[in-house]
């Protein structure tokens, strides 16, 4: 029974794949899909306008497969889904690991997982629980809870355990740990060359605490680890997947691999290459986000993994045990009940942490720089940002400045707007003149450029008062050094109320 057998394993195959798709409203495609035995969906800010249009959405997808699994991108802070037109209202993981209050952190992932729950979604692709041991990781950065095992530790479980409080699952990402790479994966392999101990002191700790702590799905890492393989991928590669999560770290929950159409491993095994060396090494769930996600994609993978079983490179037994897995993620999830008290929901628990993690440091011969006297000059120096975060989501101080003081005046500046020798003295320093200067910098230890500019402006204009938006670092002793460890909207709110003496 040729066709019956074709059939069999093209439903097992759609069973795994957790594409995305482009639009507001569900399309017929994915539709079709659904009644093809697509478990899951996978949104972005893409799809995402509003908590109605959301909802909408959610219940239309639902109406084809009450179980169906249906996945967001959510970290809160500077990668966000939902308020990407806005800015998130709430802090991102560095923040919250800077305050170090557990009850904190669960109460905004409770927050944020009772948000979703109202919205239709089940699972969401948080938290990340990467040591970012790498102060110049360029994909981590302040995505994480710190540069501390023992902290990033108990905050994954807080954050797991705030979530699924809300009926809505979590997801702990990226094992073994992205946190020690200079490679954006999205682009290229990062390597990974710690030896097993240092990786099982420093990297897997929070995830044996996000095990503990009864997370239910674990995200992969497209890492190459030789101290555990030093071939494949760690998506790919049935040692890390099945020897060291499965094995070694007793996690018996859904294994989804990260977007599968990254360059990391798409460059070098193709998207459908990659899609089987996957499911055959032990995922359960293949991730297809990219702004190129469609059903020409989907029937691809889809065939792949089904040809794969057939010609013996994939034993169906491994497929129809990620495909049920999957099925009984999908049924406990849409289960899961909203057990947590109604904690983190109040539109000021955000902003509350936000204010809780700015860090002020005052150079000591200088005199006092805040609160701002007059009407300040904001200089935003924007660096180009990676995959996980919109290009458009606003982020920044100068705006919340201007809701507070209307006459504060700004500029933003990328490294092409500095092609000009004199374009900081034109841009930032001439119309500050007389007036208080305020410096905004992302990740300022990350970008040449961004340093370079930093330094110019502060030895020109000692007084400056510099606000850091990404990861901290020693540089520009100006007379007064903000941090907010993220840079999103309550962020920005917080070192402005700071700046001003708001608060």
């Amino acid at each position: 029974m040729p066709d019956q057998r074709h059939r069999e394993l093209t439903r097992l195959a759609n069973s795994v794949l957790q594409p995305g798709f482009v639009g507001t409203t569900a399309p017929a495609w994915v539709l079709r899909r659904i009644a093809d035995g697509l478990g899951s969906v996978v949104l972005f800010g893409r799809n995402i306008q509003s908590p109605e249009q959301l909802a909408a959405l959610t219940a239309r997808l639902r109406a084809e497969n009450p179980d169906l699994v249906i996945a967001v991108d959510e970290e809160a802070g500077d990668v966000t889904r939902l308020e990407r037109h806005t800015g998130s209202s709430r802090p991102g993981n560095l923040a919250l690991g800077t305050v170090d209050d557990p009850d904190l952190t669960f109460q905004v992932a409770h927050g944020l997982g009772r948000e979703l729950r109202a919205a239709g979604v089940s699972l969401n692709y948080a938290p990340s629980a990467d040591v970012n041991s790498n102060p110049l990781n360029p994909v981590i950065g302040v995505r994480s809870f710190g540069a501390h095992t023992e902290t990033v530790a108990r905050h994954t479980a807080a954050w797991i355990q705030g979530l699924q409080s809300a009926g809505v699952a979590a997801c702990a990402k990226h094992f073994p740990g992205h946190g020690d790479t200079t490679v954006d994966s999205h682009h290229g392999l990062p390597r990974i060359d710690a030896d097993a101990e240092t990786i099982a002191r420093v990297a897997l700790p929070p995830f044996r605490a996000a095990v503990e702590a009864g997370v239910r799905s674990v995200m992969t890492a497209h890492l190459l680890i030789p101290a555990y393989d030093d071939t494949l991928p760690a998506t790919l590669s049935p040692r890390i997947v099945g020897g060291l999560l499965r094995g070694e770290l007793g996690f018996t929950g859904l294994v989804i691999t990260d977007a599968i159409e990254m360059g990391a491993v798409s460059e070098l095994y193709g998207i459908t290459g990659a899609t089987v060396k996957a499911v055959a090494a032990g995922a359960d769930a293949v991730c297809v986000g990219g702004e190129s996600a469609d059903e020409a994609t989907t029937v691809a993978l889809a065939d792949a993994l089904a040809r794969a079983v057939r010609d013996g490179e994939l034993p169906q037994e491994r497929l129809a045990e990620a495909s049920a897995r999957v099925a009984e993620f999908a049924h406990w999830s849409s289960r899961l009940p909203q057990t947590g008290p109604e904690r983190g929901t109040g539109p000021d628990t955000g902003l509350a942490a936000a204010r809780r993690a700015v860090r002020v440091h005052h150079r000591p011969d200088a005199p006092s720089a805040l609160p701002l006297v007059g009407a300040p000059h904001v200089v935003e120096l924007a660096p180009t940002t990676h995959l996980a975060i919109d290009g458009g989501t606003p982020w920044g101080v100068a705006d919340p400045l201007r809701a507070l003081r209307p006459d504060t005046t700004s500029v933003r500046l990328g490294e092409s707007d500095l092609a000009h020798r004199d374009a900081l003295d034109r841009a930032a320093l001439a119309p500050a003149a007389g007036r208080a200067l305020v410096v905004v910098v992302r990740d300022a230890a990350r970008h040449a450029w961004m340093e370079r500019a930093l330094d110019g402006l502060v030895r020109s204009r000692p007084d400056a008062v510099v606000v850091e938006m990404g990861v901290p670092s020693g540089s520009a002793p100006a007379a007064a050094h903000l941090n907010t460890h993220g840079a999103t909207r309550v962020s920005g709110i917080a070192a402005a109320e700071v700046l001003l003496g708001a608060v």
